[in-house]
């Protein structure tokens, strides 16, 4: 490899790292206009491991929007990402894929004020594919996959010490 081209590949190894940092802080700020810009036209995400839906950008956000307004406190940590450039398997190399794997825990909106517990902890696997587009590296599929949750229960007022 030249130096160029080992740049290059940093610098798309940074732009991809960011585009998928940017993808968690827009869905636990609720920023459904920034996600959906973080997509091609015709990107796809499919939530249904995880008792959700499988559609376009838009329809994603809306059922997001719908089903997270009840956490006031989401914060989705995608570690461990392995990325693979379209190159490595024989294509013109605008294309990458990062398997990388989440934890995301959430607090209930309307409970104690003081707690800072979770209320819901969820982890497992994202896969994204990207594409290369004029405006940058883009998410053309997301798939969740779902290995684990925990749904800490309500305490019982009614339970004395």
């Amino acid at each position: 490899m030249t130096q160029r081209v080992e740049l290059a590949t940093v610098m798309d190894r940074l732009a991809i790292d960011a585009l998928i940092t940017e993808y968690a802080h827009a869905v636990d700020d609720a920023d459904w206009a920034l996600y959906q810009e973080l997509f091609t036209p015709d990107g796809r995400i499919d939530h249904r491991s995880a008792g959700g839906i499988e559609g376009s950008a838009a329809q994603t956000a809306t059922w997001l929007a719908d089903n997270l307004a009840r956490f006031a406190v989401r914060q989705h940590l995608i570690v461990n990402r392995r990325l693979r450039f379209g190159v490595l398997e024989h294509d013109d190399g605008d294309t990458a894929r990062v398997e990388a794997d989440y934890v995301n825990p959430m607090r209930l909106a309307g409970g104690d004020a003081a707690a800072t517990a979770p209320d819901f902890v969820c982890g497992g696997r994202y896969s994204f594919a990207l594409s290369r587009t004029r405006d940058g590296w883009r998410l053309h599929a997301v798939v969740v996959q779902e290995k684990w949750r925990r749904v800490r229960e309500p305490e019982d007022p009614t339970d004395g010490p």
